[in-house]
């Protein structure tokens, strides 16, 4: 019973948050007259002495107290003597891991809102740095239209400043404060829980004590919020995989973020980047898991709820760790420009402009358009050449309108300065991007 109840194990990460939430407690509870100053003082000064030892790793914790709560209180009782037994008035322990949980929540998604955007900025440097280098763009990992480096750099910061968003939306949402609800129905004595409220840093107590005790929902949103953003993290680590393979070399990755073969001396691995992409099914397991243990539990609090921190811990700690990683190899990484731009240019890369040449200068409807271009690319395909390497007379022996103004959009380059519209790859479109979340991230 011991090895299954207890929970010490696990839950003393909470230490920090359930003293604060203790000492805001005492000081309301003296400041409301239901326990006396001189107990208040004692108690206060107590925990932050169990603070102290716990920081500092001398402190014993014991799996036959159970968890965090109980831990405290006995080794305050030892400090300070019966007035410890006064701390617990008004409250229960379900309000209490409710509290602590959720200011623990609540540092991870600072935490979380601090990486991504310093993840931001090291791609924002990438961006600028490459606002003119030509890539090829993909759809179904085959040759679409070319883009700048800098371009998709920025499709990165935009995906991690939802993220941003995500976590800052489920911050408010969740900060208001359980303490005070005590077991489930409140309580009788003279608290002011506008007072814990406020020095805890919530916005305002919950409004209803059998919601407070019984929800999870702040954490649910935290691992929602994190399995999103570890979904992006894996998308680019793939990318990134991909691009520093032999077969692409469109970039580069620093010896600090690769690895090197037992048996292959020619190797250099991208573990980082293979490992952030696996991050992603321990942080979504840990959303599942705590879905499936709060599905079926009526109000208000059941032991079940206990199992809820592993998993939140758990993806945190992975989170925290992709997001660092992914920031190292962004910062450290370096295109290989030569490599994005030859590849940029095959393919038939530049067949769409070519199709909306013949729409705007050869008066041709689209669909028309598409065909005639069709034609060509077969063309070229029999010929064994791109595009670009087509002569006027092949050009003008599938359709009669085309002149030699159509040279000038076979160019990636002028490819990619075409794209103008608002949010495209012209690189003017990037470095005004790149100004805008200059701004947005100070």
């Amino acid at each position: 019973m011991e090895a299954i109840n207890a929970s010490i194990d696990f839950d003393k990460r909470l230490a920090t948050q359930d003293i604060a939430g203790s000492r805001a407690h005492a000081a309301m509870l003296a400041a409301q007259g239901i326990i006396e100053p001189n107990d208040a003082q004692a108690i206060r000064e107590g925990l932050l002495t169990v603070l102290s030892e716990i920081e500092g790793g001398t402190f014993e914790f014991s799996t036959a107290l159970e968890d965090i709560h109980m831990n405290v209180e006995a080794r305050l009782k030892e400090i300070v003597g019966p007035a410890a037994g006064r701390l617990h008035t008004a409250r229960s322990r379900n309000d209490q891991v409710a509290t602590d949980f959720k200011l623990w929540t609540r540092d991870q998604m600072d935490a979380a809102i601090t990486g991504l955007e310093a993840l931001q900025k090291a791609l924002l440097a990438q961006a600028e740095a490459g606002a003119d280098w030509v890539m090829p763009g993909f759809t179904h990992l085959q040759t679409a239209q070319p883009v700048t480096w800098g371009h998709h750099m920025m499709a990165y910061v935009e995906m991690f400043g939802r993220d941003v968003s995500r976590f800052r939306d489920a911050r408010a949402r969740m900060n208001e404060s359980p303490l005070g609800s005590a077991a489930l129905a409140g309580t009788g004595f003279p608290i002011d829980r506008d007072m814990t409220a406020q020095a805890l840093g919530f916005d305002r107590p919950t409004a209803n004590s059998l919601d407070a005790v019984a929800d999870r929902d702040f954490a649910l949103e935290f691992l929602s919020s994190a399995s999103i953003c570890a979904m992006h993290l894996s998308r680019f680590a793939e990318e990134l995989v991909i691009w520093s393979s032999a077969q692409f070399r469109f970039v580069t990755l620093s010896d600090r973020f690769s690895t090197g073969s037992s048996i292959m001396p020619q190797k250099k691995n991208p573990d980082a980047a293979e490992l952030i992409r696996a991050k992603v099914g321990r942080i979504f397991g840990a959303n599942v898991a705590l879905m499936m243990v709060m599905k079926g539990l009526p109000l208000a609090y059941s032991k079940d709820m206990q199992e809820d921190k592993e998993q939140v811990f758990d993806a945190a700690d992975n989170l925290m760790l992709a997001l660092a990683a992914m920031t190292g190899m962004v910062s450290d990484m370096s295109a290989n420009t030569d490599n994005l731009r030859a590849a940029a240019a095959s393919g038939f890369s530049t067949a769409t402009d070519l199709a909306d040449w013949l729409v705007r200068e050869a008066g041709l409807p689209f669909r028309d358009a598409h065909h005639v271009t069709g034609a060509l690319v077969a063309l070229a395909e029999k010929k064994g050449c791109d595009l670009p390497d087509l002569s006027l007379t092949d050009m003008t022996s599938v359709h009669e309108a085309i002149t030699d103004g159509i040279f000038d959009v076979l160019t990636v380059e002028n490819s990619v300065a075409s794209r103008t519209s608002y949010g495209g790859t012209a690189p003017a479109q990037v470095r005004a991007q790149v100004s805008r979340w200059k701004e947005v991230l100070g």
